[in-house]
């Protein structure tokens, strides 16, 4: 490996570290009692050292944003790529995204559980739109896959928009109390997601097992 290629290498590393840095604040203390500072001084680097890769908090919110979306994203088109009939691609992407939050859960809680952070409340900066754009190509799949079963006559017809939303809203609850609440008795973990899921689909007006 060469020194540029070393150095680019050092300096991912490095970002990925102030993300999740970032990310384990904001879950302990909040957006609002979080600065760059603390930041710095939780991967023990000074400030000015964050500002090289981020020039303030909002953008780095929105990076963490961004990566988890992706991060999704990508899980998702894997997902796809398997070619399973509608209704069992349908519940495959839900799926993966109960799985996805649980195998990223600081980023997860930060971006899907905290109150949303004032930096990106309100009108949204050119760069917190893009930052969120994964976002909204991760819900249009949900929204086709819930359009595909429709068509196909596999679930209810209904308001599509009000049946993706309605559904992520239950898998959103899926994925946070499984990861908020880990005083509870839960069931085995991937038995309770299968009932879940089956749960959710036959409430959809599917045929499923």
């Amino acid at each position: 490996m060469g020194v540029a290629e070393r150095r680019a290498r050092e300096k991912e590393e490095l970002r990925q570290r102030i993300l999740d840095a970032a990310a384990e604040l904001f879950i302990q203390e909040g957006f609002d009692n979080v600065s760059i500072r603390k930041i710095a001084d939780k991967i023990e680097y000074s400030p000015t050292t964050i500002y090289l890769h981020f020039k303030d908090k909002a953008e780095l919110i929105g990076s963490i944003c961004y990566e988890v979306f992706d991060g999704l994203r990508r899980k998702l088109e894997e997902t796809a790529a398997l070619g399973l009939p509608h209704l069992e691609m349908l519940r495959q992407s839900l799926r993966a995204y109960i799985e996805f939050g649980l195998e990223n859960p600081n980023h997860y809680i930060v971006l899907f559980c905290l109150p949303e952070p004032v930096e990106l409340a309100g009108n949204r900066a050119e760069g917190d739109v893009v930052a969120m754009k994964p976002g909204a190509v991760c819900f249009d799949k949900l929204r086709q896959g819930i359009a595909q079963c429709m068509g196909a006559g596999l679930i209810r017809r209904d308001d599509i928009e009000s049946v993706s939303q309605s559904t992520y809203m239950m898998i959103h609850g899926v994925t946070s109390a499984l990861l908020t609440m880990k005083s509870f008795p839960w069931l085995e973990r991937n038995a309770l997601i299968d009932a879940s899921l089956g749960r959710i689909l036959r409430g959809l007006g599917a045929v499923v097992d």
